[in-house]
C-alpha cells in the first residue's frame, strides 16, 4: 500500500492553492498549469527534488507567475498549504487497519526541504517506508520514485495500492503494473480502497 501525503493523508494543497487563486482574482488552476508548462527546470519541480530551497524559490516562483500574468507571492500560498496540511483521522485509523491485517505501507510524496515533514514524527509510526522527492531528487510523476518506494517496501506493482489526488501521478503506477486510486474525497476513496482489498475499513470510522 503507497499513499500520497498532501490531499490523501493530510489537508489538499490544491484545496489550499485553488482558495488563494480565488482571493487574488486568479483563473482557477493557474498556479497548476504554471507547474506543469515550466517542467524539470521550473521552480516547482526544482524546489521538490531539493534543489532549492522555500527561500530561494519565492523569489522563483513568484517571477514565473508574473510572467505568465499573475502577480502572487509564493511565501503566501506555501504558508496556506502548510496550514491546510492536517492529517485526516479516517484516513490514519484505514490505515491502522491495514497494517493489522499484515500489510506494509509507503507514503510517497512530492515535498520540499523546510516544509516541517521531517518534524511530523507520527509518519514514523504509520507508514513502514517514508520515500521524499526532495531527499530522493526525483519527483512525482518520474517513474523511477515509484520503483524507490516498491523496492523499499519490497513489494510487486501487481500486489500493490496506489492512492493520490493528482492523476498525472496515478499514470505511471498504472503502467507499472499497480491498482490506482484518485482521491477526490475521503470517503470515496476509503470506499475504493476498502472495495480493492477486499476487507472493510470500517473501523477507520
Amino acid at each position: 500500500m503507497i499513499f500520497d501525503l498532501g490531499g490523501v493523508v493530510m489537508g489538499s494543497p490544491l484545496h489550499a492553492i485553488a482558495a488563494y487563486e480565488r482571493e487574488l482574482g486568479i483563473p482557477s488552476g493557474f498556479v497548476n498549469r504554471q507547474v506543469v508548462a515550466t517542467g524539470a527546470g521550473g521552480a516547482w519541480s526544482r524546489l521538490e527534488r531539493g534543489e532549492v530551497g522555500l527561500d530561494a524559490f519565492y523569489p522563483l516562483f513568484d517571477a514565473e507567475c508574473a510572467a505568465a500574468g499573475h502577480a502572487l507571492s509564493a511565501r503566501t500560498m506555501m504558508e496556506r498549504i502548510a496550514v491546510a496540511a492536517q492529517p485526516r483521522p479516517r484516513m490514519l485509523g484505514a490505515i491502522r487497519v491495514i497494517r493489522t491485517r499484515g500489510l506494509r505501507t509507503a507514503a510517497l510524496t512530492n515535498n520540499w526541504l523546510g516544509d516541517g515533514t521531517r518534524e511530523r514524527d507520527w509518519l514514523g509510526d504509520v507508514f513502514d517506508v517514508v520515500v521524499e522527492s526532495a531527499v530522493e531528487g526525483l519527483r512525482k510523476p518520474d517513474p523511477r520514485i515509484y520503483r524507490v518506494a516498491l523496492d523499499r517496501l519490497g513489494a510487486a506493482p501487481a500486489a500493490t495500492v496506489f492512492l493520490d489526488d493528482i492523476g498525472r501521478n496515478l499514470k505511471p503506477a498504472r503502467e507499472l503494473g499497480m491498482t490506482t486510486i484518485k482521491v477526490d474525497d475521503e470517503a470515496q476513496a476509503l470506499a475504493e480502497l476498502a472495495q480493492a482489498l477486499g476487507f472493510a475499513l470500517d473501523e477507520a470510522r
